[in-house]
This record gives structure tokens, C-alpha cells and sequence, in this order.
């Protein structure tokens, strides 16, 4: 089950997504295939969309002709994932731009951290892929869930 964790010392909200990491999710090394790990965080980011703003990606892109596309992406790897514990994704709203949205994602099974990840996506009209600036609505939303401190 999802959560909003509250606040994790001065960095600001923290949301949990929970999940299971599967036989299918393995390579031949037993271990979350790695191509994996960025989907798991990706998965964990559309349900804070849903959870914070009430829509997620294909909500945004169908509905609002909102796309948010992702322009930078990088996880470094602590310890491997394996089906034996649930995953908790760690999601942390760490930057609002003009038209770009930058969070981090931390992976944690077992009281352990697995991987750091770091995203950022930018608004698009979604139809005509043209950049565009954080819709008034959302930005009112989005704004005081930034973590300060966080890059």
C-alpha cells in the first residue's frame, strides 16, 4: 500500500510506493533485471502524479494534453533487488523550473537502499510536443511539495 510518509527530517515529504518484485522481473543472475530498476522508480513517480495532482501520466496526456516526457534520468545501484521482500520506492518532488519537474527516487527492500535514482521530466503540450510552462493549477499544487535541499 502507498503512503505519504510525512516529512523525513528537513528534506520535506516523502512518498512510499510499495511493490512486488517478481520472478519475471529477474535476469539469469537472480537479481532485478536492470532495465527494471528505472521502470520500478518510473511506476512509483506516475502513482505520486495520481496520488498529488489527482491525475497520472495517461490521465495528464489524454485528458489535459499534458505530457511530461523525461529529458534526464541516472541510478546508481547500492545492492541488489530480488523478488525475496518487497520494494518500497522512496519519491521526492526536488525541483519545480519553469517547465521542468525533477524528483528522486530512492529503492529500499529490507531496511536496505538499493538505488538512487534521479528524473527529470518537462511539460509539454502532449498533441503538438511543444514545450510549455507548468500549467497555474498544477504549479499551485506541486509548489510546496519541493524538498529543499534536495538536487
Amino acid at each position: 500500500m502507498d503512503k505519504l510518509a510525512g516529512h523525513d527530517g528537513a528534506s520535506g515529504p516523502v512518498f512510499v510506493h510499495r511493490m512486488r518484485v517478481g520472478w519475471g522481473d529477474c535476469d539469469p543472475a537472480l537479481i532485478a533485471y536492470t532495465g527494471r530498476i528505472p521502470q520500478f522508480a518510473l511506476d512509483a513517480i506516475d502513482v505520486w502524479w495520481k496520488v498529488h495532482v489527482g491525475l497520472d501520466w495517461y490521465e495528464l496526456n489524454v485528458d489535459k494534453d499534458i505530457g511530461t516526457p523525461f529529458v534526464h534520468l541516472s541510478v546508481d545501484f547500492r545492492k541488489p533487488v530480488t523478488p525475496r521482500h518487497g520494494l518500497e520506492c522512496h519519491v521526492r518532488l526536488t525541483g519545480l523550473g519553469e517547465s521542468s519537474v525533477r524528483f528522486s527516487v530512492d529503492g529500499w527492500q529490507d531496511g536496505a537502499l538499493c538505488f538512487e535514482g534521479r528524473f527529470v521530466c518537462v511539460f509539454v503540450a502532449a498533441r503538438a510536443h511543444k514545450r510549455m510552462a507548468a500549467p497555474p493549477d498544477i504549479r499551485t499544487v506541486l509548489e510546496p511539495l519541493v524538498c529543499a535541499g534536495q538536487a
